[in-house]
C-alpha cells in the first residue's frame, strides 16, 4: 500500500469513528458478529440436547437468558441463530451485489433497448418480495436456509442494479470518462477503472441497508417455518416458538426479539454514519 492510500485510508477511519452513528453501529455489530464467530467455537450449552427437567427456567446464573420449552439454554441458542442469520443476509447480499451491480454498470453503459430490457426486468423482480419468492421456491424444493438465501439475493439484484446504474450514469458524461473514451478505452475497461470505483461508496451504503433488510427477511422466513430448520436454531423461529408462551416465559421472545433489533439497528447505524462521511453533500456538523 503507498503512503497516499496509506494516508488516505487513516484520514477516512478517522473521520469515520469520530462520526457517532457509525461508531455505535461498529460497536454493536462487531458484538454480535463476535457472538457468532464464537459459537462456532463455544456455547454454554450444547443447543441440540434437550433437558426435559430443566423447561422453561426463567433467566439465572446458570442459564443467562432462560430455557426454553425443550430445556435448551437461550444464549446458546441466541449465539448460534445469529451465525445463521449474518450467513444467510451476507450471502443473499453477495448475491445480489455480484449480480445487479454488472447488470447496472452494463444497462448504463449499452443504454438503448438493453438498458430499458433489464430495468424492465427489474420491475419484474421487483413485483416479487423476497417472502413471496421464497414461498415459491419451497413449493418447489421445499424450506430450508439455502432457499432463503436464494429468494433474498434474488430480490437484492434490482436494488443493486438500480442503484449501479443511476450511478454510473450520473459518471459517463464527465470529463474524465470521456478523456478515457479519446484515449481507446472500451466500455468495460472504463467501468472497471472509472465507473466502479466512484460508485463503491453508493454500494456500499446500500450494501448495508441490505444486509440489514436481510436480517429482518432471514427472520421472517424462519418464523413461517422457510428458513433454517430444526434443530438449527434460528431468531425467527425462536420467536414464532415463543408466541404462545408469552404470558408464562416472556424471556423467550425478548430475546431473540431484541437480538434482530440490535443488529438491524447496528447495521442501520453503520450505513447512516457511512452516508454522511462518504458523502460531503449529507456530512453533519459533530
Amino acid at each position: 500500500m503507498s503512503d497516499v492510500a496509506a494516508n488516505r485510508e487513516r484520514g477516512f477511519l478517522r473521520v469515520a469513528f469520530v462520526n457517532r452513528s457509525f461508531a455505535t453501529g461498529i460497536v454493536i455489530t462487531a458484538l454480535i458478529a463476535a457472538m457468532a464467530l464464537l459459537s462456532f467455537f463455544w456455547t454454554p450449552y450444547d443447543v441440540t440436547k434437550l433437558v426435559v427437567a430443566d423447561r422453561m427456567l426463567p433467566p439465572s446464573w446458570d442459564h443467562i437468558l432462560g430455557t426454553d420449552q425443550f430445556g435448551r439454554d437461550v444464549l446458546s441458542m441466541i449465539m448460534v441463530g445469529a451465525r445463521n442469520s449474518l450467513a444467510v443476509a451476507l450471502v443473499a447480499v453477495g448475491i445480489g451485489m455480484g449480480i445487479g451491480v454488472p447488470l447496472g454498470c452494463w444497462a448504463a453503459a449499452r443504454g438503448g433497448w438493453i438498458d430499458d430490457a433489464l430495468m424492465r426486468a427489474n420491475d419484474v423482480v421487483f413485483a416479487f418480495p423476497a417472502l413471496l419468492s421464497a414461498i415459491m421456491i419451497t413449493a418447489v424444493f421445499g424450506p430450508g436456509a439455502i432457499n432463503a438465501i436464494i429468494a433474498i439475493g434474488i430480490f437484492n439484484i434490482p436494488v443493486f442494479a438500480r442503484v449501479a446504474r443511476a450511478g454510473a450514469l450520473s459518471l459517463w458524461p464527465r470529463e474524465f470518462v470521456l478523456a478515457a473514451r479519446a484515449a481507446g478505452k472500451g466500455s468495460v475497461l472504463i467501468t472497471v477503472e472509472h465507473i466502479l470505483p466512484n460508485i463503491a461508496n453508493l454500494l456500499l451504503v446500500q450494501g448495508t441497508i441490505q444486509f440489514a433488510l436481510g436480517i429482518l427477511a432471514e427472520a421472517s422466513l424462519s418464523y413461517l417455518g422457510l428458513g433454517a430448520q430444526p434443530p438449527m436454531p434460528s431468531w425467527g423461529r425462536m420467536l414464532f416458538d415463543a408466541q404462545t408462551r408469552m404470558a408464562v416465559a416472556p424471556h423467550l421472545a425478548i430475546a431473540p426479539g431484541m437480538a434482530i433489533v440490535l443488529t438491524v439497528l447496528g447495521l442501520n447505524l453503520i450505513g447512516d454514519g457511512l452516508a454522511d462521511v462518504l458523502d460531503p453533500k449529507l456530512r453533519r456538523r459533530r
